[in-house]
């Protein structure tokens, strides 16, 4: 760690999916990733491309994701609270789980750490199970390791009967 970022305190890269199956989805998932840049105490490091997915345990329009690396000084709690608000500008509803969406993002990994609390869990507990998490982690990194689980490219084998197109 270096001195300046020892002064600004810890330090952690996150991964955040991104995804959208309501009104421009396109759009607004790079626009959602435009303001992901913004986080404060935070940067982009990287973002996967974007793929055409169609919706696991739901019914609806084909999904928009991707994936992006941030690092953020922001503890999780208070990067959770600021990827809500961004969903809220987005004017994400919740009806029903797994409902449409005009944007979701999800908290995939803070650093290496395990969270099992009551409005946040990480790593995310279905992560493991969706291809359109597993495949734009990977293209960002190919040797991620999710915490407690092992490495990610041994899940793709559970989920390759999903379709997923890169856009």
């Amino acid at each position: 760690m270096s001195a300046i970022s020892a002064m600004k305190g810890a330090r952690e890269d996150c991964y955040i999916g991104v995804g959208a199956n309501l009104g421009s989805a396109q759009e607004q998932v790079e626009q959602a990733i435009a303001r992901l840049a913004q986080l404060p105490d935070s940067a982009l490091l990287a973002r996967s491309s974007l793929f055409r997915t169609a919706p696991v345990d739901a019914g609806g329009d084909d999904y928009v994701n991707a994936v992006v690396k941030i690092e953020t000084g922001l503890e999780a709690p208070s990067l959770l609270t600021q990827l809500q608000a961004i969903e809220q500008d987005f004017g994400r509803e919740r009806p029903y789980p797994n409902a449409p969406r005009t944007l979701d993002l999800d908290l995939l990994l803070y650093g290496r750490e395990t969270i099992a609390g009551d409005t946040l869990t990480v790593p995310h507990p279905r992560m493991t199970q969706r291809a359109f998490v597993l495949i734009p982690l990977l293209q960002i990194d190919p040797f991620i390791d999710i915490p407690g689980k092992g490495p990610a490219h041994a899940f793709v084998p559970g989920v390759s009967s999903q379709t997923i197109r890169k856009i």
